[in-house]
């Protein structure tokens, strides 16, 4: 990793005592992560302002210092690779997330829904084996920390709408075409 240029010291500690972050310029705006000292993602978005992304972070997982990064190493490559066609880039990328058991197995199962295939909510919850909970299913995305990674941009409402994406309407749609 490269030098850091920025220690923000955070008031609560709970979690991690340190994580890394770096913001990547990509077609469709700045894209930040926060990773862990195993370089496993906390948290990430279309976003240059790492204070978006802290407070979504589980609480057992909230570094107590953030550490302003040039680059992530491979992580940061494999950014730029997603963004420039590379749809699978991100496939293997290691992320950590906490919750309970419903939300920890439907981010599993987020994870494995291709690239180019995306299915609807009601679809989402019945893979995620409660077929009759599309309310949690969306719940699940909702919560989820690590956009991209868990690629809960690929879940849509019944009928082609979007439905809701914490980084906006539009990136949601920018992602779908480019994985299209």
């Amino acid at each position: 990793m490269n030098a850091t240029t920025v220690v923000r010291p955070i008031k609560r500690q709970i979690g991690v005592t340190t994580a890394d972050f770096a913001t990547v310029e990509t077609p469709i705006g700045p894209f930040t992560a926060v990773v862990d000292a195993d370089g496993a993602v906390l948290a990430a978005g279309w976003t240059a302002d790492v204070d978006d992304l802290h407070p979504v972070i589980h609480s057992t997982l909230r570094p107590a210092e953030l550490r302003q990064r040039d680059s992530l190493g491979a992580l940061t490559q494999i950014i730029t690779a997603y963004h420039d066609g590379d749809l699978t880039a991100i496939d293997d990328v290691p992320v950590r997330q906490q919750s309970g058991e419903f939300l920890m197995h439907a981010w599993e199962v987020l994870r494995k829904v291709p690239a180019g295939a995306p299915i609807t909510y009601t679809e989402y919850a019945a893979r995620s084996g409660r077929p009759d909970a599309t309310r949690a299913a969306a719940n699940a995305c909702a919560r989820n920390a690590a956009a991209l990674f868990v690629p809960c941009h690929r879940i849509y409402r019944i009928g082609g709408a979007l439905g809701g994406f914490r980084w906006g309407l539009p990136i949601k749609r920018w992602l779908l075409d480019h994985e299209a």
